[in-house]
């Protein structure tokens, strides 16, 4: 049997989308500038599906700009912000948990004049509202911190932080990857100034997303070149890309509490039955504000390397923490930021669900986890000793 859950790093494409994609590619394949047939039948689709997910987001569609995914939109809000406002203040605020786009893009600004300050998460990977307030200062121009971590599939309140930020006339930007398709957003309702999302994270394709800028907010463009996107963001528009975008965001939210309540119990089960079934086993994240196909886990006296390879063999397809990271032998920055001892965070497995998930195949994880992490525990001195001292 093989088995997919590493949803969180990407997402099979639906045969909806792929079929709403090829028209663009093979007919309807103008640059969507030129002003012939193909050109205007480009345009079109673009205007459509721009329509189309700014009515899901609550947000108007002159507010919606392409990108190339949620590492582009990422980078754009927060260096844009940034540089464009920098005669007002040069403070940002984040958290230690963020995915790479954002804190990456905050070490490159600290190495360009402006002051970064990283929050803390507590044992869950939430953050302290009052910590946040307290980190605020006449300086702070931009505040970015995630909807929902990518990892351990906490979910951060942020409505309240939207409501901190507009108090302070400070924009608020949240990395919503992992969100979309699986919460209900409206950026009007929360506070939002800035919003990125990557298709592929819910069954659409790879390489194309979109960066939600309110109306009013001073921002730099972050690629130069020719006028699209309303001379905000220069290229030629990914046209087909962004239609599968729209077809899938469509299709995500017209399912939604169907998707939502059929990965959550599989994900309830899964968790259920690896704490009962194997000793030495901490659950990440935050019990109950947490995504719907999210699990963590960190296995004691084992590592997740080897422990990834082996579910490998038997078909089984998972991650030990962000698939931007995959290649590092460091164990994860979210798991060492919410207290785990380097020797715990190591031994992490992520398995993120999705609608073509079945109560079979979690199961079949749960038989299979149960040999591998006995086999590699025996392989193990730590370990011998626990069993020695019992």
């Amino acid at each position: 049997m093989n088995v997919y859950m590493d949803n969180a790093a990407t997402t099979a494409v639906k045969k909806e989308v792929l079929d709403e994609m090829i028209p663009f590619f093979t007919e309807k394949y103008g640059n969507a500038s030129s002003i012939y047939r193909l050109g205007r039948e480009s345009k079109k689709a673009l205007d459509q599906s721009r329509n189309k997910i700014a009515n899901i987001l609550g947000a108007d569609p002159k507010e919606l700009y392409f990108t190339s995914g949620g590492s582009e939109a990422d980078n754009w809000a927060i260096k844009g912000v940034a540089l464009a406002n920098r005669n007002k203040g040069n403070h940002i605020i984040t958290t230690k948990i963020e995915h790479h786009a954002v804190l990456h893009a905050c070490e490159y600004l600290e190495k360009n004049g402006f002051e970064v300050t990283y929050l803390d998460v507590d044992e869950d990977g939430l953050i302290n509202l009052d910590e946040l307030k307290g980190a605020i200062t006449d300086q702070t121009i931009l505040i970015t911190i995630m909807y929902a971590n990518n990892e351990i599939g906490t979910i951060q309140p942020i409505n309240e932080i939207g409501e901190i930020a507009k108090e302070n006339n400070i924009y608020f930007h949240t990395d919503a990857v992992q969100a979309i398709g699986n919460i209900e957003i409206d950026v009007k309702d929360l506070n939002v100034d800035l919003l990125s999302i990557s298709a592929h994270k819910f069954h659409g394709p790879k390489g194309v997303g979109a960066l939600y800028i309110r109306k009013g907010v001073k921002i730099h463009p972050y690629i130069h070149g020719g006028a699209q996107e309303k001379n905000r963001r220069a290229g030629t528009e990914n046209v087909a890309s962004i239609v599968g975008m729209a077809k899938a965001i469509e299709l995500a939210y017209e399912n939604l509490e169907e998707h939502n309540n059929h990965v959550m119990r599989l994900r309830d089960k899964l968790i259920k039955d690896v704490m009962d079934k194997i000793s030495h086993v901490r659950l990440n994240g935050h019990s109950q504000k947490r995504l719907p196909g999210n699990v963590n886990f960190s296995f004691e006296f084992i590592e997740g390397e080897a422990l990834l390879l082996s579910l490998d063999m038997v078909g089984i397809a998972g991650s030990s923490g962000s698939a931007c990271t995959s290649g590092s032998l460091d164990p994860s920055h979210v798991l060492l930021a919410i207290g785990l001892p380097h020797g715990i965070a190591h031994g992490s497995l992520r398995l993120s669900l999705s609608d073509f998930n079945t109560e079979e195949e979690v199961d079949y994880v749960v038989e299979n986890l149960i040999t591998i992490v006995d086999r590699l525990r025996q392989m193990s001195p730590l370990y011998e000793n626990v069993k020695e001292e019992k």
